[in-house]
């Protein structure tokens, strides 16, 4: 079995209300599966998985008050002509299990935009849904379980279908078991339907592609180890 990315760790212990240390520094984690990278902002401390040397990430003056999401520094990370992704709040919920409460849509609903995107991004993508919009359910960022979901009206007579259309996707997750979304912080519908189903504020993150020659790392493990996760 693949070893876990070591950045399932700290979402596992930020799920469980365990942050790293608020101390304003900068954990430089290996690159993810795939080509992607990411930077990951806690409160007062950054994650940053990359292909870069730790020494050149901490040349460009990161920090775990917000300069690890600066636009200069995610375009250093991915390079002149690499794809960065939109800022997203990070959100945690746990499953309720019991009966499935949506249809399983995986090999029929194929070529929509929602499962296309997520299917570039996460592996082992299912699909889910009914007559109010689909939900995906996959293997996200790091190997974190992730779910995302679209209304098929959102414009007009869904009022109160994006809380029980998430109501319902928890359903297919196992009770207790953590669940994450990347919500833009700018779709405030449906970021209060998230908050709603009581989902969880973690922090932000921004996934990137780079385009740059691989280099290789000297160490799978992070170039900066953090000081004991603490409790916030």
């Amino acid at each position: 079995m693949t070893e876990p990315h070591p950045l399932l760790a700290y979402f596992a212990l930020a799920s469980e209300g365990r942050f790293p240390p608020c101390d304003g520094g900068v954990t430089v984690l290996p690159p993810l599966p795939g080509g992607l990278e990411c930077s990951i902002a806690f409160t007062g401390h950054a994650v940053v998985a990359t292909a870069l040397a730790a020494a050149d990430v901490q040349a460009h003056a990161p920090d775990g008050f917000g300069a690890s999401l600066a636009p200069d520094f995610l375009r250093h990370l991915a390079g002149p002509t690499g794809w960065v992704g939109c800022t997203d709040a990070t959100l945690t919920a746990r499953g309720t299990g019991g009966a499935p409460r949506l249809a399983d849509l995986t090999h029929e609903v194929t070529d929509h935009p929602r499962v296309l995107h997520a299917r570039e991004l996460r592996a082992n993508v299912e699909v889910h849904g009914d007559e109010r919009g689909l939900v995906t359910l996959a293997d996200g960022l790091a190997g974190r379980r992730e779910l995302s979901i679209e209304l098929h009206a959102p414009h007009g007579g869904s009022l109160g279908h994006g809380r029980g259309l998430l109501a319902d996707a928890l359903s297919l997750v196992h009770e207790g078991e953590a669940v994450f979304a990347a919500v833009s912080p700018g779709n405030a519908r449906s970021l209060r339907a998230f908050l709603a189903c009581g989902f969880t504020p973690l922090g932000s993150e921004v996934i990137l592609r780079p385009d740059r020659p691989t280099r290789p790392r000297a160490s799978r493990g992070a170039d900066r180890l953090s000081p004991t996760v603490a409790d916030q």
